[in-house]
């Protein structure tokens, strides 16, 4: 039973008794005189005043203090102050729930910012970190670049000067690739370093598209892997960075070929979605564990062993500075899918989460 209902049901049979009493007393007064009726209710006037009084004093004890006394501890919780606390609370009935409610309320939420301030201490400590590899990287990727370009140099020198039918001539080859591959390197730790801004520009999504699928082509001629493209038709004009996008796409389709151990197809679609231009990069590789998902995007994390692990990170760098966002689903032994997707003009979007 509600505490409020029990007091109810104490009071009122003493405010019927009392409203007997007052008919009562008005009954009898009627047969005095004139002096003595005027006495009667003048004391009667007095004790009505005095009962009130009283009532007052209680309710100002009882419910009027506890609520000054919540409004300035919710004015020191405004103000910054978590460690306020109501001294009603120990009360047994309706107004002591309010005062544990109210103290619980103001412990989460002091426990909320205690946690939200070890949060930001750990991303700014860890902001400050990968800034310093960043500069450090920097560094590093200049003076590597300076001696591989003379190496490039001298690999193409004696290029020239073997016979046409040297053996060296195939080792040679396998040095420029190699030198290749090491300057790619070096351009996605720059990229990492030190990121441009996008150049936004509106543009053909499907040509951007269709142009990353042209050169991973290339990639796949001496491979038994199928490279697909599906464009969407009646697309607008997409606002977008063609050299980022472009750069983005082509990671995720030279991924989805490595993924491949043999035979294999990977299947590239534009499309639109909740006013979002969308490219779909679906692979029949061999999928990505369950475990290795949530890091995917992470800077430095790889799966392969001749990897950086800075593709997928420079990737959704760059989507989310478009506005956009990259999603992700796979299954082991299936292959995986990735969505980028990128605003359309004039569109309402949603706000985008990493």
């Amino acid at each position: 039973m509600p505490r409020f209902t029990w007091q109810l049901k104490a009071v009122l049979p003493a405010a019927f008794v009392l409203f007997n009493g007052l008919l009562l007393f008005l009954m009898v007064t009627l047969s005095f005189s004139v002096a003595q009726r005027h006495m009667v209710l003048t004391l009667a006037a007095a004790g009505a005043v005095a009962i009130c009084a009283a009532l007052l004093i209680g309710l100002a004890l009882t419910i009027g203090r506890p609520m000054v006394e919540l409004q300035k501890t919710i004015m020191r919780v405004r103000e910054g102050d978590l460690d306020a606390a109501v001294t009603f609370a120990d009360r047994q009935d309706e107004i002591g729930d309010l005062g544990r409610s109210f103290n619980e309320m103001v412990r989460e939420l002091r426990e909320s910012r205690e946690e939200i301030q070890r949060l930001h201490k750990t991303q700014m400590s860890r902001a400050e970190h990968l800034a310093t590899l960043g500069e450090l990287a920097a560094g590093l990727a200049h003076e590597i670049r300076n001696p591989l370009a003379g190496i490039a140099g001298v690999v193409d020198i004696i290029g020239r000067d073997l016979p046409e039918h040297s053996p060296a001539r195939g080792v040679l080859k396998e040095v420029r690739a190699e030198v290749q591959h090491i300057n790619r390197i070096l351009s996605d730790l720059l990229e990492t370093a030190r990121p441009k801004p996008p150049q936004f520009r509106m543009a053909n999504l499907n040509a951007t598209v269709e142009h990353a699928v042209a050169i991973a082509r290339q990639q796949a001629l001496s491979k038994p892997i199928a490279i697909e493209m599906v464009k969407a038709d009646n697309l607008p004009m997409v606002t977008h960075d063609t050299g980022q996008i472009h750069q983005v796409l082509l990671n995720l389709l030279l991924n989805g070929m490595q993924s491949i151990r043999d035979v294999g197809k990977v299947s590239v679609a534009v499309g639109r979605e909740d006013g979002f231009a969308t490219v779909t990069v679906a692979d029949t590789g061999h999928g990505i564990e369950p475990e290795h998902l949530p890091n995917i995007f992470r800077p430095f994390f790889t799966t392969k062993g001749h990897g950086t692990g800075l593709g997928l990170s420079l990737a959704q760098r760059i989507i989310e500075d478009h506005g956009g966002r990259i999603a992700v689903t796979s299954a082991v032994g299936q292959g995986s899918q990735f969505t980028v997707m990128l605003p359309l003009p004039g569109a309402a979007h949603k706000s985008v989460g990493k």
